[in-house]
């Protein structure tokens, strides 16, 4: 057989055709070209929208494993959360049971004694909610803005407290909103009585977030980490018994006469939203008749007169001197 005749191409598999470099030019213009044309003129959109249809039940069954067991997961999770907070609400219940009981045996005594004693029965103390709307503006200061002005009803120097204790103070009022200056407010002063001792004293804010101060008190005073705070009364605004503050820290310094006492306020003011204003106690008291007042007043200044003259007589017949 001839050599002539033999085929001298190289086979099928040794066909390279184009060369890489020729083949890697030519795709990347494709890519180039694509993502040109896809950015100005969006010619794959409907192409994505075709596969994501079609994809879409294939990703629905790989998901619904993972999403049956998340249920499972949660299911389990709230059943112990409903028992337990079931649980919670029975022990909560019977406690407020039992303190209900106290309470009414407690009013029955009361009113029992009140009516022996022929005493005046307290105040009834008008009040107004309203919600925080947002903090005041001025930096310098520790005050808030509620949703109720003058004409609900609100007036200036209102004690505004909120669910935990005293919050503050209405220090200005608008038509539609008012201003409430909080009990940390370094121009802030409150009467208050140590629940523990009866001791009286005037708790100020201070510059610190969240702190208060009780001034002026004596180094050796009866005041003790932990003693509680309530509103005096004394100042004619604010109605006595309300929570105000808790002694954080008691400071006995030898070089002052005055002891530091620092005070965590019983209010949170960063998580109080709705809160109570009351009507001031100055304002709420019985209008005093001027006759009577000074009828009454008169055989009291005679009698004392007439006490320090007996008590002169006394005096000089005991030191044989004339009054």
């Amino acid at each position: 057989m001839p050599l002539a005749t033999f085929d001298r191409t190289p086979p099928p598999f040794f066909k390279q055709g184009p060369s890489a470099f020729t083949r890697l030019m030519f795709f990347s213009a494709l890519a180039i070209f694509l993502m040109v044309a896809d950015t100005r003129w969006r010619v794959t959109q409907p192409l994505r929208a075709v596969v994501a249809t079609a994809l879409q039940p294939a990703q629905s069954a790989l998901l619904a494993p993972q999403a049956w067991w998340d249920e499972a997961g949660h299911y389990v999770a709230g059943l112990q959360e409903a028992r337990a907070a079931q649980l919670r609400a029975q022990r909560q219940s019977v406690a407020q049971a039992e303190r209900m009981m106290r309470v009414d045996q407690l009013e029955r005594e009361n009113a029992r004694l009140r009516a022996l004693l022929s005493l005046r029965p307290r105040l009834n103390v008008k009040s107004l909610t309203a919600e925080v709307l947002y903090d005041a503006p001025d930096p310098f200061t520790r005050k808030v803005v509620i949703d109720q002005g003058s004409t609900h009803g609100v007036i200036l120097g209102a004690p505004v407290i909120d669910q935990v204790g005293v919050l503050g103070q209405v220090t200005r009022v608008y038509p539609l909103t008012s201003e409430v200056t909080l009990v940390t407010d370094k121009d802030a002063a409150v009467p208050v009585v140590n629940s523990r001792t009866r001791q009286r004293g005037v708790a100020y804010g201070t510059p610190q977030a969240l702190s208060m101060e009780l001034r002026f008190m004596a180094g050796n005073a009866d005041v003790q980490v932990g003693d509680e705070l309530q509103t005096s009364g004394l100042d004619g605004v604010y109605p006595p018994g309300l929570p105000v503050a808790r002694v954080a820290q008691v400071d006995r310094r030898a070089d002052s006469a005055f002891a530091r006492i620092v005070l965590v306020p019983k209010a949170e003011p960063d998580d109080s939203r709705h809160v109570l204003l009351i009507m001031p106690l100055a304002q709420q008291l019985p209008e005093r008749p001027a006759a009577a007042g000074q009828a009454s007043s008169a055989p009291v200044l005679g009698g004392s007169r007439h006490g320090r003259g007996e008590s002169a007589a006394a005096r000089a017949s005991d030191t044989g001197v004339k009054p």
